[in-house]
């Protein structure tokens, strides 16, 4: 219980300094992978560090210098995080952004975090149970968060299945499993942005969420975490083996998400 409110505590914190970044006219670097940053993504990343550092688990994070795999391969226990998952979102200025925190032991997500700033909305997982709250404020006491919290369980919709799609694009692989799935049922696609995908299957408003296209550890496992303990299964594809984390490559396999268990 120690591990989860830390990591609530530093997501709120985060979420918080997150917010007062949004509000101003903030600037885009570019990274050596092309991918972007913003100051929200340091300044998050530095506030999580601060709090889940002293607890002496090491850390895997989108925004720390990666550790060669010759020391990550001993670990059996790690924290994996994304200061601000979705930063694309985050500059678009669309709210769909998130801060993801996972606790993983022996490569599996057993505990997971993802706090939407915008809409103060915490999603997270620990002892195979998964729950959600909307707070009045980032500064909500941690024993009020956990009172207020309601659990949250898959659900299938009977007349159709809702797959989740990316807001961005579908690709060709995305594009035929659905067709697949439309020659049998009827098929609604629900858009969201960064991790809010896999929160979308764990609180019952989509039923399949493919992912055919690259992520990193750290855009999947608080997600995962969280799907897992609401009855969702996430597989890696094509072999639909379980997807792990602390890997010598930290690039994700394709995988599915499904409440079709």
């Amino acid at each position: 219980m120690e591990l989860l409110k830390t990591a609530i505590v530093a997501s709120l914190k985060a979420g918080e300094a997150i917010m007062k970044i949004y509000s101003t006219d903030f600037n885009v670097e570019i990274k050596s992978d092309d991918s972007p940053l913003t100051l929200a993504d340091k300044h998050a990343n530095d506030i999580i560090n601060t709090y889940i550092k002293p607890l002496g688990i090491p850390i895997i994070s989108e925004e720390n210098k990666q550790i060669d795999y010759q020391i990550r391969k001993d670990w059996t226990r790690c924290w994996i995080v994304d200061p601000v998952d979705g930063t694309k979102e985050f500059i678009k200025r669309n709210g769909e952004f998130t801060v993801n925190i996972a606790f993983v032991e022996n490569g599996v997500p057993l505990m997971g975090v993802i706090y939407v700033p915008v809409t103060k909305t915490l999603y997270y997982a620990n002892n195979n149970k998964a729950y959600k709250v909307t707070l009045d404020s980032h500064d909500t006491p941690i024993d009020e968060v956990l009172e207020k919290s309601n659990l949250i369980k898959v659900k299938s919709n009977d007349s159709m299945v809702r797959i989740v799609g990316s807001r961005s694009h579908l690709n060709e692989e995305t594009k035929n499993l659905i067709s697949e799935i439309e020659e049998k049922e009827e098929v609604e696609i629900v858009s969201k942005g960064s991790s809010l995908k896999f929160c979308l299957v764990a609180e019952g408003k989509a039923d399949i969420y493919p992912r055919y296209a690259p992520t990193m550890e750290w855009d999947t496992a608080a997600g995962q975490a969280i799907c897992m303990a609401a009855g969702a299964t996430v597989l890696a594809l094509p072999n639909k083996t379980p997807l792990l984390y602390n890997k010598e490559n930290l690039l994700n396999p394709w995988f599915l998400v499904s409440n079709r268990n």
